[in-house]
């Protein structure tokens, strides 16, 4: 792991995979190391990947001010990065939670990003997050299988207060198409990835002002990948259809078949879709 120090002195950590032009890239959860997205379906063939661990996850540093784990203080450190990586502009990917990291980057520095790639965003920060009814429609579709009861007894202790490690891991099912042997294993490693304190500072009070980063995505007038997939109730497709909408050159892409993860249950595709957005330069 290679580091460098951000904008309060905290010390950062990120790995880098691949050869060719780099492509950051940010992790969700909020609050989980980076490891979990693997090579994103062997996405490192094409791009040389520099994925970094937010502050307080895997082998970064936790900060003096749990202030700095908010969602938008957490752009800076994107920025710091592209510094220390000594480039004018870099390609930015965010999955999950960290495609509002990504999307905050884009807003504040949308002069030093090339393409952005918006893999299974989570929407809260651009007011548009999944509503009741997208989770009715989400679970009346999978009631017959063997593990909605477990998972979604899990859900409605979460929605009560349970955010332990061991709850969220008791959810996942949910975020994936097939419920297999790798998903199991791919899921059970949030375990030790996962920081609760993390997630709160990522969510706090002031992070998210949906208004205002909407109005500035819209002036974002860089290449634009919003990457959905069918089973996943993070990130509905009709949600992420009108996050699409926000952009002036934006590409939709509807994965079928697959969940929150999609390199984890269709790692080509995954990685051919991504690479053929980003070209290669």
């Amino acid at each position: 792991m290679a580091r460098f120090t951000s904008f309060d002195g905290t010390e950062l950590a990120y790995r880098e995979m691949g050869e060719g032009v780099p492509l950051v890239v940010l992790a969700g959860g909020p609050g989980r190391a980076s490891e979990y997205l693997e090579t994103l379906g062997g996405l490192d063939a094409s791009r040389r990947l520099v994925v970094l661990d937010n502050r307080g996850t895997g082998a970064s540093d936790e900060p003096a001010d749990p202030f700095t784990y908010r969602r938008d203080m957490l752009v800076r450190d994107v920025e710091v990065l592209r510094r220390h990586l000594g480039l004018d502009v870099v390609d930015v990917l965010g999955h999950s939670a960290g495609a509002g990291i990504a999307m905050g980057y884009a807003a504040d520095f949308p002069d030093r990003v090339g393409k952005l790639v918006l893999l299974t965003p989570a929407l809260r920060s651009v007011g548009l997050s999944p509503e009741q009814s997208d989770w009715d429609v989400f679970l009346a579709a999978r009631a017959d299988q063997p593990w909605f009861e477990a998972a979604t007894a899990a859900l409605r202790r979460n929605a009560a207060g349970d955010d332990s490690v061991e709850n969220r891991v008791a959810v996942s099912p949910l975020l994936y198409a097939r419920w297999d042997e790798r998903a199991r294993a791919h899921a059970n490693a949030e375990l030790g990835q996962w920081k609760y304190e993390v997630a709160l500072g990522y969510n706090a009070e002031g992070a998210f002002v949906p208004g205002v980063l909407r109005r500035a995505l819209v002036d974002f007038d860089h290449p634009v990948l919003v990457y959905a997939c069918s089973e996943d109730p993070i990130s509905p497709v009709r949600r992420c259809v009108q996050l699409a909408e926000l952009f002036p050159d934006v590409t939709l892409y509807v994965h079928e078949g697959v969940g929150h993860y999609p390199w984890v249950e269709d790692p080509e595709r995954v990685s051919a879709r991504i690479a053929a957005f980003l070209g290669g330069a």
